[in-house]
């Protein structure tokens, strides 16, 4: 097995650089005719069927060369990192993604797709697949350098979110992108992940809260915003990634939410997982990625104006896990109307009921919070939690899910619909 991965390595290796010495020949992607654009496409498709048959034979092997037979826990770009590295041509070395950022998302190579395919291809194994959603449950070592200091003062400023332990052991997470009514980016994923992990690891918090900051925007003056999904205008400009963006998103914060966090410290050495209970508060709108987020929560509050909306269709990406959550919430008949159609749902309508818990007015709205955070206390709460997210979602359909996400989201980032439409608003913004 060792000498076919060998020749399998070199061959894939050789492979690769034919097509990027080509593909390197002609103009750069915004000056190429309709016919180069043809040839570059088809020699990356070309190329891209002998990853996918490489990875189909060796993706456990690989997995194990690059985590030393699964004794490292490795995340998800450092993963992709080494794949560049010992398995040249297999994904888009450092060098590679650092050109594809500096351009707009209309003239990048699509060199993310690569990373798709091995994702979903680590993702699919019942060895490697388990072993990754571990590593990205663990805390983050920025979490870990900042954790002393949390537990110490109760308060945390990571940039476009803040945190803060009350006396009553919530965790209050405050997302403060005013500049954007709290649309994500890279950064903002990083932060949130951050925030997680040290509400989470923090022994004095017995529940979280999350809930949107004041904005200065004209519009929403004065208001809370909860966030209006992926900053299109990163998108734009090529500031969204699949890897630090879209997949660390999933598996590590917003699974981390859901399923807690890995530590060390259970009898044996063997991990132990950290849950909390977790409450949502939207006073004004959850859009896209902040309507994802809700799906793992626990308990949901609306103010009476607020909605809900997941409009990734119109925008022709995939809304998240939303496709294998929402469905669980509200129905097969209604999620359609919400991913498909885009259907908006009011906190005021009936069918809100199956995604807000309670729906208040807004000068009643943080009194209800305090109610929802006093009631979830407890470790029998703890306890029922964990049990009813077992039920509810199991590792292994999430990731099964997860990897073909993986590869569909890909393609969805360079597909000609997306990039036309990010492009107008870019240009309306």
């Amino acid at each position: 097995m060792c000498g076919e991965l060998e020749h399998a390595r070199v061959a894939l290796a050789k492979a690769a650089a034919r097509t990027d010495d080509f593909v390197a020949a002609l103009p750069e992607p915004a000056l190429r005719s309709p016919a180069q654009r043809a040839d570059a496409e088809a020699a990356r498709a070309e190329a891209r069927a002998l990853r996918a048959a490489f990875l189909g034979v060796h993706a456990d092997a690989v997995y194990d060369e690059l985590t030393a037979d699964r004794t490292r826990y490795v995340r998800v770009a450092e993963l992709a990192e080494g794949a560049a590295m010992v398995f040249p041509g297999l994904v888009p070395t450092s060098e590679q993604l650092a050109t594809e950022r500096s351009r707009p998302q209309a003239d990048k190579e699509g060199d993310e797709i690569d990373q798709g395919l091995f994702f979903r291809a680590v993702l699919r194994s019942p060895t490697a697949g388990p072993h990754l959603l571990d590593a990205m449950l663990r805390p983050t070592p920025r979490a870990l350098g900042l954790l002393p200091e949390f537990m110490r003062t109760g308060k945390a400023d990571l940039g476009s979110v803040r945190m803060e332990r009350t006396t009553d052991g919530a965790a209050r997470l405050t997302m403060c992108r005013d500049d954007c009514l709290n649309a994500e980016d890279n950064q903002q994923i990083d932060d949130m992940e951050t925030a997680v992990d040290l509400a989470l690891l923090d022994p004095a918090v017995e529940v979280c809260l999350l809930r949107g900051g004041e904005m200065t925007h004209p519009r929403y003056r004065g208001r809370r915003v909860f966030s209006a999904g992926v900053n299109l205008k990163a998108l734009h400009g090529g500031g969204i990634s699949l890897v630090d963006f879209l997949l660390r998103r999933e598996l590590g914060y917003i699974h981390k939410i859901f399923r807690g966090v890995l530590t060390e410290n259970a009898p044996g050495g063997l991990p132990a997982t950290v849950e909390k209970p977790w409450v949502a508060a939207v006073d004004t709108f959850a859009i896209g990625g902040g309507a994802q987020i809700l799906l793992v929560f626990d308990y949901v509050l609306a103010a009476s104006d607020a909605y809900f909306s997941l409009p990734a269709a119109k925008e022709g990406i995939i809304p998240g896990a939303a496709n294998f959550r929402l469905g669980r919430a509200v129905g097969p008949r209604l999620v359609r109307q919400m991913i498909l159609d885009g259907r908006r749902l009011r906190a005021s309508e009936p069918d809100a009921r199956f995604v807000f818990d309670e729906v208040h007015e807004s000068e009643a709205l943080d009194e209800a919070v305090e109610g929802a955070l006093g009631r979830l206390r407890g470790s029998a709460v703890l306890a029922n939690r964990h049990m009813v997210n077992l039920a509810e979602e199991s590792q292994v359909e999430f990731r099964t899910y997860m990897a073909e996400f993986a590869y569909q989201q890909a393609l969805r980032l360079y597909s000609s619909d997306v990039i036309d439409k990010v492009g107008r608003f870019a240009a309306s913004g």
